[in-house]
């Protein structure tokens, strides 16, 4: 099959990354939310729950647009693994020390620093993430380093073949979840599953075109799918359930695939807003990185939700955490030893 850019230009990846980018900011504000079912109001719950289920494509888009920009591309191994992983690994460590010393700073005052100490810490942080958001880093890591055996086989696979991969990757990942498992034998299908099926779905969809009338039902289908169906089985279990806010729930599976082509068909035309998509778009992988951070600290100063309410406190939230995490990103990215490891 041909690549993308014999097809047409990227722009519109662009718009996605930026839109996915502010899509996982604004989850991991409202996520703690979200799991007080039962904890905090009816309406506040609802809210949370809502916007949570608007913004779960976030990571399936980012694989999506991995697959669509990388799949299939020619490289020698040696060059692919020097240009590629190494581009992720180096502002990994970076930000993997940042969040350790993070850490580290937050022990109370009675904790014995010692070396032996410090180096344990480090290494079980480095093992395991030094900050929850990271396992996104790990799992991406693993996808560049199939990613080359991936990009032979679509290059010369039909597009009939790539159709019987994604349905085999669909029926792996939907089975395990989901009440089939107690109808169908168990067929082993883990070779299919994970995320390399959207890394294949996301090269797939971008040769493709969709109405876009039917991909924004498709959004709202899934999007309300995934909220209504998580208060559903919340009632019924009488505690959070989060079988559908999983990136692997077909409700997710449908809003990612629908906003990815939605996407397709949306051109940004005004100037002011090409040039802050511009910059947010390049500066995308730090902003991944530092979030969390900010979010920590703009929490920890008295900027949350709960002091702001739900109407204010999460636009403005997600507007600040942003716009300082950018401007983190692009001051270090001045620094001429620091570009090449901030993201």
């Amino acid at each position: 099959m041909q690549t993308l850019e014999e097809k047409n230009d990227t722009a519109w990846l662009d718009n996605l990354r930026v839109v996915a980018t502010i899509a996982v900011i604004l989850l991991h504000i409202v996520a703690p939310f979200a799991l007080k079912f039962g904890k905090i109001s009816t309406a506040d719950w609802w809210v949370a729950n809502g916007i949570d289920s608007l913004v779960r494509f976030c990571v399936p888009v980012f694989v999506m647009l991995t697959g669509a920009l990388l799949l299939p591309r020619v490289h020698t191994l040696e060059s692919y693994l020097k240009k590629r992983v190494a581009r992720i690994i180096l502002p990994f460590l970076f930000w993997s020390i940042i969040y350790i010393i993070h850490f580290l700073t937050r022990l109370p005052s009675s904790f014995e620093f010692t070396w032996q100490t410090i180096s344990k810490i480090a290494g079980n942080k480095l093992l395991t993430g030094a900050s929850y958001h990271l396992w996104y880093i790990y799992m991406i890591i693993g996808i560049y380093l199939i990613l080359p055996i991936i990009s032979t086989w679509v290059k010369k696979a039909s597009e009939k073949e790539i159709i019987y991969f994604l349905g085999l990757w669909l029926l792996s990942v939907m089975i395990p979840n989901s009440f089939l498992k107690d109808y169908i034998p168990d067929f082993n299908l883990k070779y299919f599953s994970g995320f390399i099926g959207y890394l294949v779905l996301g090269y797939y969809l971008s040769l493709k075109t969709f109405n876009v009338k039917f991909a924004t039902a498709m959004f709202c289908f899934g999007v309300l799918a995934t909220a209504f169906g998580t208060y559903y089985l919340s009632i019924q279990k009488g505690s959070l359930s989060l079988d559908f806010y999983q990136y692997f729930s077909l409700p997710v599976i449908i809003s990612s695939v629908a906003i990815f082509s939605l996407f397709k068909n949306l051109a940004l035309k005004n100037s002011f807003l090409v040039r802050i998509r511009n910059l947010i778009n390049q500066n995308s992988f730090g902003i991944y990185f530092a979030h969390i951070l900010v979010l920590f600290y703009l929490n920890k100063y008295g900027i949350n939700v709960d002091d702001f309410g739900f109407l204010i406190g999460i636009p403005l939230l997600t507007f600040l955490c942003l716009s300082i995490s950018f401007s983190i990103v692009f001051l270090l990215k001045k620094i001429p030893f620091l570009r090449e490891l901030v993201g």
